[in-house]
């Protein structure tokens, strides 16, 4: 469920919505006024938050996208390219971008001013003078692959863009795609949309206005996917998937009445990281988180800091919470943790080993406090919770403590 949010925002809705605005909100004398801000409002701020954040992803992808359009407009504007230096460049408009934003989003960010920074930037600039290259009369014979008829599909030949380009589209989608189900990530959601736009605009029939448009929606997509992304990470924990302690404060602000604070530590956690590494201890963090999740379920659930998780439970008392920390304890201690073996197989063999990997068993203390009314501090609530979660280990350890 989290998977198909994060595909459809922002970029599913922004696409959505300039979709309604071009066909039944905005006359068409408007058209005109909003072409000459909107486009550069669009690529202008794609450029500062690249620079802003260091994506070197949304600075090229906003490059690749203005110029195609400007390009486009130069060479190919009107009801429809037709022949010569128009067709061209609209053939390898439509092959090159598709295929620039897929690149651009399977490649892991790496900042401007490094090697794999400069190789973006070395692979995509030298594209406008191969298509510049292509223009020239003795190309012809290159130029002609653009629009090179592959399969014999009739129901493909009332298309505006040629069947190579189509075909960058698919290679593009299927790239994206297969990136985005292996790590369903915001801005690789925000080039799917992006590319969606992007052939909107190149099958619009007519490169101009709208075509312009389009482009720019599919650059607001991306730097909106990029703010949206900064965003995430500062309130959700990118290890565990919790959301973070700054979420947590501005949840105890909107409290009232009566609550129930939870304080949860991994007992021994320290211990456990040194003996086994950070590796195995982000493992036993995330193991831990989803049981949190499970039991007590998301909304309420925040990672504090290190080992240390805390549970709000609005509009319930102390008497009200312990059960289901008690659920939660009982889980965690239920779950044998399994350490992974740094030699194991990629894939999971048909038959387990006889030896098998070795485990540890993992308990978590909890100390839990209570908030009478809107008066009542939070975080004086805070401290009390981690006070009894002191009693707690002080007490053994695997137990609820108020």
């Amino acid at each position: 469920m989290r998977s198909f949010t994060t595909l459809l925002t922002p970029g599913g809705f922004l696409l959505l919505a300039i979709m309604a605005v071009l066909q039944w909100i905005m006359p068409p004398e408007s058209l005109s006024a909003l072409v000459q801000i909107y486009p550069y409002a669009v690529f202008g701020a794609g450029l500062f938050f690249g620079f802003r954040f260091h994506r070197s992803q949304l600075l090229f992808a906003t490059l690749v996208l203005a110029v195609a359009d400007r390009a486009l407009l130069q060479y190919a504007a009107g009801d429809g390219p037709a022949e010569g230096t128009a067709r061209i460049v609209f053939n390898a408009a439509a092959v090159l971008v598709p295929l620039n934003l897929a690149g651009l989003s399977f490649i892991a960010e790496r900042g401007f001013v490094t090697a794999r920074g400069l190789l973006r930037l070395a692979i995509i600039l030298p594209q406008l003078p191969i298509v510049a290259l292509l223009c020239r009369p003795e190309q012809a014979g290159l130029a002609a692959l653009l629009e090179h008829r592959l399969l014999d599909i009739p129901f493909v030949g009332g298309l505006p863009i040629a069947q190579p380009a189509l075909l960058a589209f698919g290679v593009a989608f299927g790239l994206v795609t297969v990136r985005f189900i292996c790590r369903p990530d915001l801005i690789v959601g925000g080039f799917m949309w992006a590319l969606v736009a992007t052939l909107l605009a190149l099958t619009t029939g007519r490169i101009g206005a709208v075509s312009t448009l389009y482009f720019a929606t599919a650059g607001l997509i991306l730097v909106v996917s990029v703010i949206e992304s900064s965003y995430v990470l500062a309130y959700r924990d990118e290890l565990t998937g919790l959301r973070t302690r700054r979420a947590l404060t501005e949840a105890l602000l909107k409290l009232g009445g009566r609550y129930a604070v939870a304080m949860i530590d991994v007992d021994h956690f320290k211990k456990f990281n040194d003996q086994y590494g950070h590796d195995a201890g982000d493992q036993l963090l995330r193991m831990v988180a989803a049981k949190l999740t499970k039991v007590l379920g998301d909304e309420g659930a925040f990672r504090y800091g290190g080992e240390e998780f805390c549970v709000l439970f609005p509009g319930q008392s102390i008497q009200d919470a312990i059960p289901h920390l008690e659920v939660l304890r009982r889980a965690v201690e239920a779950s044998s943790f399994a350490l992974r073996d740094p030699d194991r197989p990629a894939k999971k063999p048909k038959k387990s080993s006889s030896n098998g990997a070795p485990s540890q068993t993992v308990t978590v203390s909890i100390g839990v406090a209570e908030g009478k009314d809107r008066n009542t501090d939070p975080q004086e609530v805070i401290k009390a919770a981690d006070e009894a979660l002191y009693r707690a280990k002080n007490a053994g350890r695997n137990m609820v403590s108020v």
